[in-house]
């Protein structure tokens, strides 16, 4: 079993490209992210909510860049693939003789196969097969060859393309026809199956459509006038070569490898910028440069308050020693000075044995 998961994992990926750049970054990631989660749950600083928080952003990432790989796939090939094949219906005309009651002019029909959009990609080469229902008729067995040819004309009614190709229905001998008619006869009788052969005759094998003349008509005419035949019908098919060659054959393959590697890129870019974003050398530096403005503008605006404070200030002390002057005009003698010594005091509280020493001073005074 192991050898066997080991052959379809080299069969994956031989070069060991999408372990080494893919799955061990993915696991990488992933065992860093359980780490922490358990170091956080370990050290009991995250909650609950928190946690599943975390796992649900998680969650949402890897499903956003899942959907992200697939959507850029799809748009890939919805740009880059274009339609595989194209259907129009032949109704053919001809003029009927009114004498033998046979087509007297070979059939003939204009397609239209668009009016305003271009139809066609251009650069991708188509194969233009022209399929005519014939029944197994006498007069068709007896037909032969015949030759059908076709013109491609743009919306200018100029020709662009024109080629006729030989056709005839497939030989079977007369006892193969019975045979086969013997065994298919119940699917003949209850309808479920028609005598007729569809011969398919490509009147392009690549044809390349042009930008500034792209086709909007088709003239497919049958130059037979003995021809019969139930439907007619116009199929372009693009022929695909090389990238569009294994989109179309191989799907599945082409879907995982494309999506594979859109993952694998949209995983580098997320590593590096998660790597980017969790070295805060940088917001560390930012923060001290944001600290270092703030500190300047608040000295500078500590330095205008001071300023305007200091003003006002010696204001105050003006006026103060305008009001101790008038009070010791009024006071005389040593109660003068007695009052200057208690006011210096009450200003600058220079001790209390200061004031304990005016007061006894001024004890003395009044015994005296």
């Amino acid at each position: 079993m192991n050898f066997l998961l080991r052959f379809i994992v080299f069969c994956f990926d031989p070069l060991g490209l999408g372990r080494r750049f893919l799955v061990r970054p993915a696991l990488n990631v992933g065992w860093n992210v359980y780490d922490r989660v358990r170091s956080k749950a370990d050290e009991k600083v995250g909650t609950v909510r928190e946690l599943v928080l975390r796992l649900g952003l998680i969650a949402f990432a890897v499903v956003l860049i899942i959907w992200l790989a697939v959507f850029m796939y799809a748009a890939f090939y919805y740009i880059y693939m274009p339609a595989i094949s194209h259907t129009r219906p032949v109704h053919m005309q001809f003029k009927t003789c009114l004498e033998t009651s046979t087509p007297c002019t070979f059939p003939h029909a204009h397609v239209s196969l668009t009016k305003k959009q271009q139809l066609l990609m251009v650069g991708q080469a188509y194969k233009v097969i022209v399929n005519i229902d014939m029944p197994e008729s006498p007069q068709n067995l007896e037909l032969g060859m015949f030759m059908v040819c076709a013109e491609m004309r743009d919306y200018d009614s100029m020709l662009r393309g024109h080629s006729c190709r030989s056709a005839m229905m497939r030989y079977r001998s007369p006892l193969i026809r019975m045979i086969s008619t013997w065994a298919l006869s119940p699917l003949y009788v209850l309808g479920w199956k028609e005598e007729f052969q569809q011969v398919p005759v490509e009147i392009f094998s690549r044809y390349l459509e042009e930008r500034q003349h792209p086709i909007t008509d088709v003239y497919v005419e049958i130059q037979s006038q003995k021809i019969q035949f139930y439907t007619v019908t116009l199929h372009i098919v693009a022929d695909f070569t090389g990238l569009r060659y294994i989109m179309f054959n191989w799907p599945v393959l082409s879907a995982i490898v494309a999506i594979s590697t859109n993952l694998f890129f949209i995983l580098v870019v997320f590593l590096l910028s998660w790597y980017h974003w969790s070295d805060a050398s940088w917001l560390h530096s930012l923060q001290i440069k944001y600290a270092r403005l703030t500190n300047t503008l608040q000295s500078g605006a500590g330095s205008v308050i001071l300023s305007s404070t200091s003003m006002s200030s010696l204001r105050d002390d003006d006026l103060l020693s305008l009001d101790e002057k008038s009070d010791i005009a009024d006071v005389g003698g040593g109660d003068a000075d007695d009052l200057m010594v208690e006011k210096s005091l009450d200003k600058h509280s220079h001790g209390r044995d200061a004031k304990d020493a005016l007061r006894q001073r001024k004890t003395k005074r009044t015994d005296q």
